[in-house]
């Protein structure tokens, strides 16, 4: 697909303008929420959120973009960043710190957008003490969606932060450099939110929204594929990395035209 449509993509940080509306129901409800406690808001030190999912008690899911400050590049100490799971109308099941944070070696958050760059956009987020609720209940992984699979997406955005959304029904487009090109409906604050497939009976992580785009007039989302980025990611924490180690280099404001044929657009 970026080999034949121009795709103005940026990230999903909590500004910007909005998507064209498509269905979404709102879990402002514990019975609405049901199953569904395990996503939750991630507060990044004070300047915006993202949305993260618990795939273990100890461990959350979202894009590594989500840990770099949007004005100056610069990587957020994660110490600063709160995990809020279910996140519901000013109350949480769980609130957490974060121990230590890693993101993918291959994500570079200064460089021009790119497949590449959305290919390995995904973070790993140790918690300074795991949610042992049992309502809080971590998901499972599954291998990647195939084209034409049903997949929904529970997410929080800036015109919908204070209770996640659910759209239960869109579909991959098409699937290429590692990218997931879906139909889902995204927002500015959507970013990291976790992409479910249903084909097991009971939803399972397979990617997380990375970015959305415009495709031939079309709104589309964009994710990684999960499962070779994600062991590495799981890899790094067994090595004894993700602690804080200061300010990454601060990022350009070049849009660049890519062989691709897509156009990308900085935050």
């Amino acid at each position: 697909m970026f080999n034949h449509l121009a795709a103005a993509i940026c990230l999903l940080v909590t500004t910007g303008m909005a998507l064209a509306e498509t269905p979404l129901r709102r879990l402002d409800t514990g019975d609405d929420s049901r199953g569904w406690q395990a996503v939750g808001r991630l507060d990044i030190d004070g300047t915006g959120f993202c949305t993260g999912a618990l795939i273990a008690p100890d461990l959350v899911l979202t894009a590594a973009h989500c840990l770099f400050d949007k004005t100056t590049g610069a990587r957020v100490d994660h110490a600063r960043i709160d995990f809020l799971a279910d996140w519901r109308n000013g109350r949480a099941s769980a609130y957490r710190k974060i121990r230590r944070a890693v993101t993918h070696k291959a994500y570079d958050y200064a460089a021009a957008q790119s497949p590449e760059r959305v290919r390995y956009d995904l973070a790993l987020l140790e918690l300074q003490h795991p949610i042992l609720n049992t309502q809080v209940t971590p998901f499972r992984t599954d291998q990647r969606p195939r084209k034409g699979q049903e997949i929904g997406i529970v997410s929080y955005a800036r015109d919908r932060s204070d209770a996640p959304s659910l759209q239960e029904v869109c579909d991959v487009m098409g699937r290429q450099q590692g990218v997931l090109v879906m139909s889902c409906d995204v927002n500015f604050g959507a970013s990291g939110a976790p992409i479910f497939s249903f084909d097991t009976g009971e939803p399972r992580v397979v990617s997380v929204v990375s970015a959305m785009a415009d495709v031939k007039g079309q709104k589309v989302s964009l994710g990684t594929q999960l499962e070779e980025p994600l062991r590495d990611l799981m890899a790094a924490l067994a090595a004894g990395e993700g602690h804080f180690q200061g300010a990454a280099p601060r990022m350009t404001t070049l849009d660049e035209r890519r062989d691709t044929g897509a156009k990308f657009a900085k935050p």
